[in-house]
C-alpha cells in the first residue's frame, strides 16, 4: 500500500511540474473614453448654468460694475484704496472676508472665519481667494463671486458650502507684509 501512495504522488508530482507556464489574460474590457467624454460634458453644462445664474445676479446689481478677470471670476470694488502696492509671491497678506451663496445669504462671518495670515503661493487656500487677493491693493474693499470650481468645486467644504456651490467673498485687505523669516543668500 504505501508503494501505491508513493508512485501515485511521484506520478501526481510530475503532472504538476510538467504544466507549461501560465499565460497572461488579455483585459477583459477596453476604455473607449466615452466616461471623461461625457464627464467633460457634465462640467460644460454646470459651469455654463453658474456663469448664467451669476450673470443675472450682476445684472441685477445696478449699483456696481463688475470687473471679468482672466482666470474665470468677477469681482467689484465696494472700497478702493489709494494704495499702489498688491501683494506677491513670498509676501504675507492679511485679510478678512465672509462667504455668502449668491444671493446673499450668509455662509460664514468675518467673525466665523476669523483675521487670515496668507502667505501669497506658499500656502493652499480657495482657488479664487489665491488668485483674487494678488489683485488687491493694502485697505481694498473687494467683493468676488467664484463659479464652483474657483470656490469649493464638486466636494465643497464639508460644513456649509455645498457640492458645485458658486459663492461671493467679501475680502479687505488690511496689510501686506514681506517675509523676513526666509534668509536670501548672497551670490
Amino acid at each position: 500500500m504505501q508503494l501505491h501512495k508513493f508512485i501515485g504522488l511521484t506520478c501526481l508530482t510530475l503532472v504538476i511540474a510538467s504544466c507549461s507556464e501560465q499565460q497572461a489574460r488579455k483585459p477583459v474590457s477596453h476604455s473607449s473614453g466615452s466616461f471623461m467624454k461625457e464627464s467633460i460634458q457634465r462640467n460644460k453644462k454646470l459651469v455654463a448654468k453658474e456663469e448664467d445664474a451669476i450673470a443675472k445676479i450682476i445684472k441685477k446689481d445696478t449699483a456696481n460694475a463688475y470687473i471679468a478677470s482672466e482666470k474665470g471670476y468677477w469681482y467689484t470694488y465696494e472700497e478702493k484704496s489709494t494704495e499702489t502696492t498688491t501683494p506677491i509671491r513670498g509676501d504675507i497678506a492679511y485679510f478678512d472676508y465672509e462667504i455668502t451663496d449668491l444671493y446673499g445669504n450668509i455662509i460664514y462671518t468675518k467673525e466665523e472665519l476669523k483675521p487670515q495670515t496668507y502667505y501669497v503661493d506658499k500656502q493652499n487656500i480657495m482657488t479664487g481667494l489665491r488668485h483674487g487677493i494678488k489683485l488687491m491693493h493694502k485697505g481694498d474693499k473687494i467683493k468676488f463671486v467664484f463659479t464652483s470650481h474657483m470656490a469649493y468645486g464638486y466636494h465643497g467644504d464639508d460644513d456649509k458650502i455645498g457640492t458645485n456651490q458658486p459663492i461671493i467673498c467679501i475680502v479687505t485687505l488690511n496689510d501686506i507684509k514681506k517675509d523676513n523669516s526666509v534668509k536670501t543668500q548672497n551670490p
